[in-house]
């Protein structure tokens, strides 16, 4: 825990906290809200798919920012704006139409793609180097624990007090966390140069040609595209999984996601600490490889079972390789990127999930009546067992040392 010590990384890891746990109650309360007011997959879909293309669309913007301005500032700005933004909320709440949610979805996505690039790109400025891998495991159990409470709140608030207690809830997190990022940190790292002010678009595509020139880098591009596409799946199926699969109700929903940061929690300590110091590509395969196996014994156990207990224990578990493998994909990505370009790069990886989980998202809106949920479902398990094993692949092929070693500047 050795990164906690420092006094910088310690208020953004907690104020990080507050806005993850904000973000997972919305995440569970409007897909669910959308729905029940609908009755209708393909809809929900749609709904998750306005929520993630301004991350797209904003990645130049994102990316050039956090090189650019005050990560601090930036992530202290974003979680106040995303405040601002969710108010039309508690019209929806009482009687107005679901379309808003729509907006509202687009517009918390917009600003959560300038949060992410800056955040991540922060954290090497605010510890050593040697702590990195368990920096992100420390963000990684903040993740989990925020997933726990947010999720579980997002359902049992929606299910006892409707949309309108969501809100206000999430209104008085996301300002917990504003007030944290509002004094400036010190540094234990001057932050990288940014450099002559380019326009956006040339800042942005030097960011995209370091992407193409780092074989880390382009590896770590081919994961974000398979666990991206079975993220945006999974946003959809699971509602259906549990709604109509298992017939559980709202607050089951909250509980099944929220569980899932028990493995999570596990997982984050463990890279926090005796991890830490574990390749991120062993760390991004293997974590891969258990997640889609897990995946697909959840969603084939209903034959036998549909007692909720059951899916609570392997809810629990499965969030311990996701926690793995993210860690290992971002101290993949931090690593490899230049200091000077790190927010470009991120920027551009995030667009990606975010334009590969919309594009899984339509796909099962698109192909729910033709193929079915249980072959949708395996598909998107198969998804993270080829992403783990292709990385596992490459690691043995000893080719990622290789990229290390060239990738490092040669002495005149």
């Amino acid at each position: 825990m050795k990164p906690l010590r420092e006094p910088a990384f310690a208020r953004l890891w907690i104020a990080s906290f507050f806005s993850e746990t904000a973000e997972w109650m919305l995440q569970i309360a409007l897909p669910v809200f959308v729905f029940q007011a609908t009755g209708s997959a393909a809809t929900t879909a749609l709904s998750i798919v306005l929520g993630l293309l301004p991350a797209v669309l904003l990645s130049p913007v994102a990316g050039v920012i956090a090189d650019r301005w005050n990560r601090r500032l930036v992530l202290c700005v974003v979680c106040a704006g995303q405040a601002f933004v969710a108010l039309p909320l508690l019209f929806v709440a009482s009687g107005g139409p679901v379309v808003v949610v729509y907006a509202v979805m687009a517009a918390q996505a917009g600003l959560a793609s300038l949060f992410e690039p800056a955040r991540n790109a922060l954290v090497p400025e605010l510890i050593d180097p040697e702590e990195l891998t368990g920096a992100n495991g420390l963000m990684s159990i903040n993740g989990s624990v925020a997933r726990l409470v947010g999720g579980w709140a997002g359902g049992l608030l929606l299910g006892f007090g409707g949309l309108g207690w969501v809100v206000v809830a999430y209104l008085g997190v996301l300002i917990v966390a504003s007030a944290l990022l509002a004094r400036p940190f010190r540094r234990v790292a001057a932050p990288a140069e940014a450099g002559p002010h380019e326009p956006v678009l040339r800042a942005w595509i030097e960011g995209l040609r370091e992407i193409g020139r780092d074989g880390r880098l382009r590896l770590a591009g081919v994961v974000v595209v398979l666990i991206s596409l079975a993220q945006g799946m999974f946003l959809v199926l699971f509602v259906v999984f549990v709604l109509d699969i298992l017939g559980g109700s709202e607050g089951d929903v909250g509980l099944l996601r929220g569980v899932q940061a028990l493995g999570g929690l596990a997982a984050g300590f463990a890279v926090a600490t005796f991890a830490r110091k574990v390749a991120p590509a062993a760390l991004l395969g293997w974590g891969g490889l258990a997640l889609g196996l897990l995946s697909a014994l959840i969603w084939n156990l209903p034959a036998l079972t549909a007692s909720l207990g059951v899916y609570v224990g392997l809810f629990g578990l499965v969030g311990a390789p996701g926690v793995l493998g993210g860690s290992g994909l971002l101290s993949l990505v931090q690593t490899s990127a230049s200091p000077e370009r790190s927010g470009r790069v991120l920027s551009t990886m995030f667009a990606g999930m975010a334009g590969f989980t919309a594009l899984g998202a339509l796909l099962v809106g698109a192909l729910m009546s033709v193929l079915g949920s249980g072959v949708l479902l395996n598909l998107q398990a198969g998804l993270h067992v080829a992403s783990g094993l292709i990385v596992l692949v490459v690691l043995s092929s000893g080719r990622l040392r290789r990229d290390a070693v060239s990738a490092v500047p040669r002495s005149e």
